[in-house]
């Protein structure tokens, strides 16, 4: 049985290795989690694991990042569940239960870089409706928000990430 928690300083290590294997050998993903955590930008409360008998199977994390309108809203990135165990609802266990946290906030809109077959059954949409921006070339289809109960139509621009992900891209 699969349980999602907050993440703990001592799944620091089985959540990167999460991250390393979802992605790929060589894939930047392990060291971005450990670069976020250390950076102010880095959003614990929201950050949680995926739990199987002791072993972390899934990671999600949360960090701060700026709207041209001056807005801090809330990057998805990264999210990543062990090979062996996608598609059996661990991602989606993770994006739900941190997202019912993000609406408690008063961050107006959660952006995410990804799967725009997987996003939009959380309630995500494309970016470009909203008038946000990526700060990179991207499909337009990939790039979606999530608007917050604090959400406010002002909020909108171009994106700037954490320091911790021009190391990735």
């Amino acid at each position: 049985m699969v349980t999602v928690r907050p993440e703990r300083p001592e799944d620091y290590d089985a959540a990167r290795a999460v991250n390393e294997r979802a992605f790929g050998d060589g894939s930047p993903e392990g060291g971005l989690v450990d670069a976020l955590r250390a950076d102010a930008a880095h959003v614990p409360e929201l950050c949680l694991v995926a739990v199987e008998g002791d072993a972390v199977v899934g990671h999600i994390l949360f960090s701060r990042a700026r709207l041209a309108s001056g807005h801090e809203v809330l990057a998805l990135a990264p999210m990543a569940v062990l090979p062996e165990r996608q598609r059996a609802g661990v991602g989606s266990r993770l994006v739900e239960t941190a997202l019912r946290g993000a609406a408690e906030t008063d961050f107006p809109l959660v952006v995410v870089l990804g799967h725009p077959e997987y996003y939009p059954r959380f309630g995500f949409e494309p970016a470009a409706g909203y008038g946000v921006e990526a700060p990179w070339d991207v499909p337009p289809e990939a790039w979606m928000v999530l608007p917050l109960p604090a959400y406010e139509p002002e909020a909108r621009g171009l994106v700037t990430y954490a320091q911790p992900f021009d190391a990735v891209v």
